[in-house]
């Protein structure tokens, strides 16, 4: 028989027990965290309706609708022989987009004034929006610090849904010509969607967190209610929040051709061709621009006497866990991201008076959109007391800046007491009644809380509710 060795088990685990309880007994509690309020204390815009929200939403309100026929130059292929170009363009079964208007004129984005010709080179389109539209709402909000304890305690949260595409084709054609050593140092900074973040915390000196979201359609959102924890758990006092997207190219367009997102109907009819919650509907118009919103926790913008917009009351989020593109029938996603925002506000669902959808004129997803509303809001809805609409009737789907834009047209609503209309609904889809529909013209009303949906491929949810200020 083998020697059996003995070893002293218990008295080991005596050891270590009175070893760790010693050392754990020296933690105190975790520290109780304040109750710290979010406000929306500044805004900016740069969209298909212009440059500036004062432009945007005076357009959006007036029933203007930002979307065009494609050219070939909004196709980005620089160097690219006509032929080639002109092919690709005949290839594309969409030719509609919702292009932010550029130039020097009133309500135009115009690139020479955000950056010089170092910049550029360095920065790509969806950076520069970024830029644009975080400048407004900073100057929105009148917070523009000097003092590095302030700096240290603003952060910022920008995502985007998909960076640089152009740049990549570009980059491709390089290796095709074997030219590529001639590639930009560049390159790689051009297309990493955080550098939006981080070209903005850089310009302005701001020490605190540097966050970007990257989910889909649900970035914007994504962005903003992340941004508004930071300030909740105190890692910030001021956020600079939201989305930012440029990829109105020729790759962009054609992939989401090919996964048969986009209208092919409406070619020949641009400003009908997005049309959420109608029975023609037959997929999204691809947009571009950017939505930023200074986030503020109350006390502090109380103290120095900052305009408050809204409060941002409930960020509720939640996944599909179904399909890489398509939500599920029941809709319990977006349910979920709804109730829950609704939860955490402590709001009740009958006390929500409009809803920006995230309605993109896809034939399932509105459809099940509005089901998951009546499911929530039940007689709230059906009853006629709550407004419905989705603003991609006038500005096409601006994929990554989508929620943070129609977050920004959610506080407006509250402010000016106006639910913006659903453009192009000429037969509203069977799951509407007398009752719940969606509104096709702007509505004057009180508006005391409202939600904001965005949801993403992967099955990614996001709700934001506002509320107004007591």
């Amino acid at each position: 028989m083998k020697n059996i060795i003995k070893f002293p088990y218990k008295r080991l685990h005596l050891n270590f027990t009175r070893c760790f309880s010693s050392k754990f007994q020296q933690f105190g509690p975790l520290p109780t965290l304040p109750q710290r309020r979010v406000v929306v204390t500044g805004l900016g815009m740069v969209t298909p309706l212009g440059c500036g929200v004062e432009r945007t939403w005076g357009r959006l309100v007036g029933g203007e609708c930002g979307i065009r026929s494609l050219c070939l130059n909004d196709l980005k292929m620089d160097g690219i022989e006509r032929e080639t170009l002109v092919h690709t363009f005949d290839q594309l079964a969409s030719k509609v987009a919702a292009v932010v208007p550029c130039g020097s004129n009133v309500g135009e984005f115009d690139e020479e004034c955000w950056l010089n010709p170092k910049e550029q080179r360095s920065i790509s389109k969806f950076i520069a929006y970024a830029l644009c539209s975080s400048d407004e709402a900073l100057r929105d909000a009148n917070w523009m610090p000097e003092e590095e304890e302030k700096k240290e305690r603003t952060g910022v949260s920008i995502g985007g849904g998909i960076g640089s595409i152009s740049d990549i084709l570009d980059a491709a054609v390089m290796i095709r010509e074997k030219r590529l050593r001639r590639l930009s140092p560049f390159f790689i900074p051009r297309i990493l969607i955080n550098m939006a973040a981080g070209h903005v915390s850089m310009k302005y000196g701001f020490k605190g967190p540097n966050h970007s979201a990257v989910t889909a359609c649900a970035t914007g959102a994504h962005s903003i209610g992340d941004a508004a924890r930071m300030i909740q758990f105190g890692d910030a006092d001021v956020m600079v929040a939201g989305g930012t997207e440029s990829s109105i190219d020729a790759l962009s367009i054609a992939g989401f051709c090919r996964s048969r997102a986009l209208t092919t109907k409406y070619n020949d009819l641009p400003q009908e061709s997005s049309r959420p919650f109608d029975c023609g509907r037959d997929g999204f118009v691809i947009g571009e621009g950017s939505g930023i919103m200074v986030l503020e926790e109350l006390e502090h913008a109380r103290k120095r006497e900052a305009k408050i917009y809204a409060e941002l009351r409930g960020y509720g989020m939640s996944g599909d866990a179904h399909h890489i593109t398509q939500p599920h029938s029941d809709g319990k996603g977006a349910a979920l991201a709804m109730k829950r925002a609704i939860e955490q506000s402590g709001l009740q669902p009958d006390e929500v008076d409009y809803i920006n959808a995230h309605a993109t004129s896809t034939p399932m997803g509105d459809a099940i959109e509005a089901k998951a509303i009546k499911t929530v809001f039940s007689h709230q809805a059906t009853s006629g007391a709550l407004s419905v609409s989705s603003t991609k009737g006038a500005t096409g789907h601006l994929l990554g800046a989508a929620g943070a834009v129609e977050a920004i047209f959610t506080v407006l609503a509250i402010h000016y007491g106006i639910a913006p209309p659903n453009l192009n609904v000429k037969k509203p889809d069977p799951v509407f009644d007398d009752n719940f529909m969606p509104l096709t013209s702007s509505k004057e009303m009180p508006i005391r809380a409202a939600l904001s949906n965005s949801f993403g491929f992967g099955g990614t949810n996001a709700s934001l509710l506002f509320s107004s200020i007591d």
